[in-house]
């Protein structure tokens, strides 16, 4: 009889672990795993994007004389490196806060006299990208920062450090977007008569758009393949 119902406890117990575990397997995801799930997603999209979609063909931008114009591509790097794409200065601190790879493309204006070259720079967390912004110019100024990405053959032929006149950083969950914008005719910066910040004024702007893209959180789907809740 007590062999009996011990059994019996034991079934019910079993039972109920049983239940358990099969509830645990088959709820939804809780809205901790969504937001993780979230955050992995914006995380990876440096390199799960096509690199179209990171850096589009054109790119909107507030004309200075008022109304609007559109920044063009002329290419995008296929080189990701940390250290090769910014000023040495800078090539310690995102060494140690983390970087996994800088994607760089460079654009010119629509009058086709500015040449900028954009960054997205990829950290493990939104922390560590904190920590290397500090390691970039502040006020406009391109160095330490971003080294241009010039295209032989094309309009960007002669975009080299020392053409470089204005550079930018903004930061965003786990990425730096960097800016360094020179002029089209190859003019060094202390050859430029005198400063005209007006005109690089739309390098931040295009990289504030690309950085929006890549750090807007959007709602998981986890009966996709693209996501992991």
């Amino acid at each position: 009889m007590a062999a009996s119902a011990l059994t019996l406890v034991c079934a019910v117990a079993a039972g109920v672990a049983g239940s358990a575990a099969g509830t645990e397997l088959t709820r939804g995801p809780s809205t901790a795993e969504l937001h993780a799930a979230a955050e992995r997603e914006i995380a990876g999209r440096w390199r799960n994007w096509p690199a179209g979609r990171v850096f589009p063909a054109t790119l909107p931008y507030s004309a200075e004389q008022g109304g609007r114009e559109r920044a063009g591509r002329i290419g995008i790097s296929p080189h990701t490196s940390c250290e090769d794409a910014v000023d040495a200065a800078a090539a310690k601190a995102l060494r140690q806060a983390g970087c996994k790879g800088v994607l760089r493309a460079t654009y010119i204006d629509a009058l086709r006299g500015v040449l900028v070259t954009i960054g997205v720079a990829a950290f493990p967390d939104e922390l560590s990208a904190v920590r290397a912004k500090s390691a970039f110019a502040g006020g406009g100024r391109p160095v330490p920062g971003l080294r241009p990405l010039a295209f032989p053959g094309t309009v960007a032929d002669r975009f080299t450090a020392d053409v470089r006149q204005s550079g930018s950083v903004r930061q965003a969950g786990p990425y730096l977007v960097l800016t360094t914008a020179g002029q089209v005719d190859g003019r060094p910066a202390d050859a430029a008569s005198e400063p005209r910040p007006a005109i690089f004024a739309f390098a931040t702007e295009i990289s504030e758009r690309v950085l929006t893209r890549l750090s807007t959180p959007r709602m998981p789907d986890c009966t996709s393949r693209e996501w992991q809740c």
